[in-house]
């Protein structure tokens, strides 16, 4: 009689194995074994971290094998398993590999296709049609879209982590508890003796230093040191955790009414403001998405306010960009003056660290929460709901997917929802995050979320006139290299564009991404449908990069940047100035967070700038969906273009002392999860 060798490997997470009845039969195109009972309780097998194997014989032969089916049966308590994978060896000496990489849990039966990767138009054989179209209908069940906020993109459908799908959910809840990991930061840091001292201000700004961890030759020392001076004010724009926000000015706003008397002094190519305008020596910075925006009500101890500045920035003879003009509101007038480096030293230093703390909001809700971790989300659940496991782009996209919903979800929960741990300390907290974001979703286009395209928008392509925007150059090479991965895994499976418009579940993912995650709002830009292999890589480096290296730009920097309280304040507890000539020290530090708001903020900085633990960096794919040697090769040609960025970012940092690495392949994680 034919025997099967059937191995089995069970996941390393915590809790992976299982002490419960396991049975398994298989489903090959000449007939169906009967159920064999792999391990039973107390055996041992399947146990974290184990690889078992098996003979199971049959009466006959069962021709190609098409199916596996696990069933899982309660022994005594619910005891989840996660299945990594099975391999089969056939009669024949034939291997087969069947690749799971999910949570069993219940009383639950799956039914796994190996690992060949295939299009709905490679199915030929009825059961795997019709496998393929239940497993689709039951992840539309499962996984559903929900309108949190009005305006928002579309979210998923679940209140709380436990209540999401096992498969997506956190190894371990707790690693990713907000409300603890900001409490333990607080005393790694040694601040939470100052974490309820809210309404108590600090002495002077060397008074901050009681809370900040001094810790030698780092970005955030330097920053302490540096912070007044205005090179670092305007390098931040570049190469801070926000660099995002700059542009080429190419013509000075009617609402900024800067005239060469206020700048002329701090121009040094003897030209006119205009004239540096049409050289393209002038940037400009505005955050008019702020006015209006309500400032945080929660505390009534505490009044905090917001401003919406516009700032003007000068590259000078050294390439270094500098502030030469700063307006704290959109409309000008006599009780909005503007603000120049020539003005008294506490003018100055008070109008840009309001500019500091508008960027601050604008980087942790547009730059980093919309436009990292929501479209994320949504470019997930549009996967889950419409790309079957077998599809090669489900293989290619999961590993940039794995815990986004799940860390979004517990943000809802504890950080972003009315009085969560976002209203302790951030002037946008109580609503005004929320408005934001409903206000910033007009620019969410997809154009803007193509990296070069969104440079060259903002006139800040060229290497030569800009030659230290280390976060353009290190994101362009990162987007290059994922674009190349793409087309090279697309032209394994797609032999044409038109397989591509044939492709029924591509273009049911790519329209539950417009009409869900971008609401069907046409100006948006996101594509309806996708014809051609060319856009189809551009539509995938999109999502690869926005869930991996975009998100990397703008988070893991936040400790090296934000911890310096006066650099990024979350708040401000006077109103901006309305007139020059009367700013004092104690004015501004009367201005800057109070002890408690600075130890939540600086515990928030801290948690949200560490790798998860076991992080899968870029290029990283341990858990194997694809089988086949021609992905495999495109993966090897993928990590060797990786490691060149690598090599080059590093040699480039050499006796920096701003070195930037936030766009070095090895320190992106593969996926939003933090």
């Amino acid at each position: 009689m034919p025997s099967y060798t059937v191995t089995v490997a069970t996941g390393t997470q915590w809790f992976a194995g299982t002490d419960d009845y396991v049975y398994l039969s298989l489903e090959g195109t000449a007939g169906c074994s009967e159920r064999h009972l792999l391990d039973k309780p107390f055996y041992n097998d399947f146990e974290r971290g184990a690889v078992d194997s098996y003979d199971v014989t049959v009466e006959e032969d069962l021709g190609e094998i098409q199916l596996i089916k696990i069933e899982k049966r309660k022994y005594w308590y619910q005891d989840d398993w996660y299945l990594k994978y099975i391999t089969v060896k056939t009669p024949m000496g034939d291997y087969l590999e069947f690749p799971c990489y999910r949570w069993i849990t219940d009383e639950k039966e799956i039914v796994l296709r190996d690992g060949r990767a295939k299009l709905a138009r490679d199915d030929k054989i009825q059961i795997l049609k019709q496998h393929r179209r239940k497993e689709l209908e039951t992840r539309q069940k499962t996984y559903r879209w929900k309108e949190w906020h009005p305006g928002f993109p579309l979210s998923i459908d679940a209140n709380s982590h436990r209540d999401l799908p096992r498969d997506i959910q956190f190894d371990n809840e707790k690693g990713v508890d907000f409300i603890l990991n900001y409490s333990k930061a607080m005393e790694n840091l040694y601040i939470n003796r100052f974490m309820h001292m809210f309404q108590s201000s600090w002495s002077d700004f060397a008074d901050f230093e009681r809370i900040f961890v001094r810790i030698s030759n780092t970005i955030s020392e330097y920053v302490m040191q540096h912070w007044k001076e205005d090179f670092m004010f305007g390098y931040q724009f570049l190469n801070g955790c926000n660099p995002v926000l700059i542009r080429r000015c190419t013509e000075i706003p009617k609402k900024l009414p800067v005239t060469m008397d206020m700048v002329e002094c701090s121009l040094e190519r003897n030209l006119t403001l205009e004239e540096e305008v049409k050289q393209g020596n002038i940037f400009i910075v505005d955050y008019e998405l702020l006015d209006g925006v309500d400032a945080n009500r929660t505390d009534p101890c505490t009044i905090q306010y917001l401003a919406a500045p516009i700032c003007l920035l000068y590259k000078n003879l050294e390439n270094k960009i500098v502030p030469i003009a700063i307006q704290l509101g959109q409309k000008p007038g006599p009780d909005n003056p503007i603000f120049l480096p020539s003005d008294a030293t506490y003018d100055w230093l008070l109008a840009k660290i309001w500019v500091r703390s508008s960027d601050f909001h604008i980087h942790q809700t547009v730059t980093h929460l919309l436009r990292t971790h929501l479209v994320s989300e949504v470019f997930s659940i549009a996967m889950f709901r419409q790309l079957p496991a077998v599809h090669p782009l489900f293989k290619l996209l999961v590993p940039h997917m794995r815990f986004t919903i799940a860390i979004n979800t517990k943000a809802r929960e504890q950080l972003i929802c009315e009085c969560g741990l976002f209203d302790k300390a951030n002037a946008t907290g109580g609503g005004g995050h929320v408005q934001m974001v409903q206000k910033a979703m007009k620019d969410l286009t997809y154009s803007s979320l193509c990296f070069p395209e969104e440079i060259k928008a903002k006139g800040m392509e060229s290497k030569e006139d800009i030659p230290y925007y280390y976060y353009r150059d290190d994101g362009i090479n990162v987007w290059e290299a994922i674009k190349s991965f793409a087309e090279d895994v697309i032209h394994i499976y797609y032999e044409s564009d038109e397989v591509v418009c044939e492709d029924v579940e591509l273009q049911a993912f790519v329209k539950d991404i417009y009409v869900y995650g971008m609401r069907g709002v046409k100006a948006s830009g996101f594509p309806k449908t996708i014809r051609t292999r060319e856009k189809l890589a551009e539509y995938l480096t999109v999502i690869i990069f926005t869930t991996s290296a975009q998100h990397a730009a703008v988070n893991f920097g936040q400790y090296d940047w934000c911890s310096w309280i006066p650099n990024a304040p979350p708040t401000m507890r006077c109103p901006p100035p309305t007139e020059k000539g009367t700013v004092t020290i104690e004015q501004i530090v009367e201005s800057l967070p109070d002890r408690g708001r600075s130890c939540w903020h600086l515990g928030a900085v801290w948690a949200l700038s560490q790798f998860q633990e076991n992080e899968l960096f870029l290029g990283m794919y341990p858990d194997e969906h694809f089988v086949e040697k021609p992905v495999k090769e495109a993966m090897a040609k993928f990590r060797k273009n990786l490691d060149e960025i690598v090599n080059a970012i590093t040699e480039r940092n050499k006796n920096k002392k701003l070195p930037y690495y936030y766009l070095s392949p090895d320190r992106i994680p593969n996926s939003v999860a933090v």
